[in-house]
């Protein structure tokens, strides 16, 4: 299988993986899904769990650059762009794709922390607390890291709830209470 045949299999079988679920995916119909033999998939990936850490990083990249791009495009200052991050997250949940997180997914399928599905799932969340801490910084916060780590919070409750209820409420709800920790955060830091 060539390189651009194994990036359109990882592609095919992110979007699968994404709406049925990792364990409710079996081989046979990641099959019939992508349109790939399981032979093909077995010749590129010895097991499905390598299939589904390949689809976990590709959605790492394809996330974290839409969205920090997006909170750039949004707001132009710090302090705008960790309020942005709710913006763009109510953009995400009216699309008709949506269906929640795929590493709250994947770590709720895989809950040993030591699983490498798991250790993927929260390095992704690592990742957006990095870049979370990095604007807290940079806006004035007391404390980015409990400021990150809050909205991190917030941000997956709020996916979780758009999943479930009402996204541009859960939406609206999210980007209040936002604004509330941001302001909060920055104005003890004016103390």
């Amino acid at each position: 299988m060539s390189a651009s045949k194994r990036d359109e299999l990882v592609q095919k079988a992110l979007r699968a993986f994404y709406q049925g679920g990792f364990h409710a995916i079996g081989m046979d119909r990641l099959a019939k899904e992508t349109g790939v033999s399981k032979t093909a998939i077995y010749k590129h990936f010895r097991t499905k769990e390598e299939l589904i850490l390949a689809t976990l990083r590709l959605r790492d990249e394809q996330f974290r650059n839409w969205l920090l791009r997006r909170v750039e495009t949004l707001a132009a200052d710090p302090n705008g762009q960790l309020l942005a991050i709710f913006d763009a997250l109510a953009e995400w949940f009216e699309k008709p794709e949506f269906k929640s997180c795929m590493f709250i997914k994947a770590s709720s399928e895989y809950q040993d922390r030591a699983h490498p599905i798991h250790a993927a799932s929260a390095e992704h969340k690592r990742l957006l607390a990095v870049d979370f801490t990095e604007r807290a910084k940079k806006a004035g916060a007391k404390d980015p890291e409990a400021l990150a780590r809050e909205l991190l919070l917030l941000k997956d409750g709020a996916i979780v709830l758009a999943h479930l209820h009402d996204g541009a409420q859960v939406a609206k709800d999210a980007r209040r209470a936002a604004e509330k920790i941001i302001s909060a955060s920055i104005y003890l830091q004016k103390d």
